[in-house]
């Protein structure tokens, strides 16, 4: 529902914001919520992320990536549908700016494992123990949720690697586990 993305455009007016989400249903919803708030500074797409990062964005032109509780798809004949994985991880470092910013959560133990091992290869990740210090209540939905389910949630972030230009990405990539 964009929590973060509205509550981020509110507290910085000076940025741009957009928010990518395959459902219509949640852009639609956002982008009512935007509208509501006046934020001419947001913007929402309906796309899946890897092919929007993949495709649409140039090298170097995002400033902050924030992705919140990515489908871990539970079915091993569906893991290849994970958007944390290292083809996309090395087009995020394409496309972030110089010491860019990545930020990803998820309630799921195993994906955060597998986040901890490949993530740090292209960026200088670190855990976030504890809520985040600008959202205690939660920045998602699904965190909400999540936390009134008992879940535990699992928060990162990192900055974008600048000594790895895009061919050792590629290829760090090519070495990883999907």
């Amino acid at each position: 529902n964009a929590r973060f993305t509205l509550q981020s455009a509110l507290a910085r007016p000076e940025a741009d914001h957009l928010a990518v989400d395959v459902l219509p249903v949640v852009i639609r919803y956002a982008t009512r919520r935007g509208n509501q708030r006046g934020l001419h500074n947001t913007r929402f797409i309906v796309k899946d992320a890897q092919t929007f990062v993949g495709s649409y964005l140039g090298d170097a032109t995002v400033d902050e990536v924030h992705i919140y509780h990515p489908q871990p798809y539970h079915d091993p004949r569906q893991a290849h549908l994970r958007l944390i994985a290292p083809g996309f991880l090395a087009n995020l470092h394409r496309v972030l700016t110089p010491g860019g910013l990545f930020v990803v959560q998820t309630d799921n133990p195993d994906y955060w494992g597998y986040m901890q091992r490949v993530v740090p290869v292209f960026f200088e990740f670190r855990e976030q123990e504890g809520p985040w210090p600008d959202a205690p209540d939660g920045r998602s939905r699904r965190e909400i949720l999540a936390r009134s389910r008992g879940l535990r949630i699992f928060r990162g972030e990192g900055r974008r690697r600048d000594e790895l230009s895009l061919a050792d990405a590629v290829q760090r990539a090519s070495r990883l586990p999907a």
